[in-house]
């Protein structure tokens, strides 16, 4: 299993959700599937170390995918 670590950057905080995923899976699949999970609602659940947490997709500015100390970051234009 591969863990992956998405940091949403919001327009006030930062939450961290990790991301467990078969082997073969990599850090652009994750993107996409959370982009796609962006784009379907306007609220989605991140379990985050302190728990739960419902995101505002509106507030989303960047999204971060990190593995192995490597990053992919993407701005998101939500108007």
């Amino acid at each position: 299993m591969k863990n992956f670590i998405v940091c949403y950057t919001l327009e006030n905080d930062i939450k961290r959700e990790k991301i467990i995923k078969v082997p073969d899976v990599k850090k652009e699949d994750v993107l996409q599937d959370v982009l796609d999970k962006i784009v379907r609602s306007n609220y989605f659940i991140a379990k985050t170390d302190q728990g739960e947490y419902r995101i505002n997709s509106s507030l989303i500015r960047y999204i971060q995918v990190l593995h192995e100390m490597h990053c992919i970051k993407y701005h998101t234009d939500h108007q």
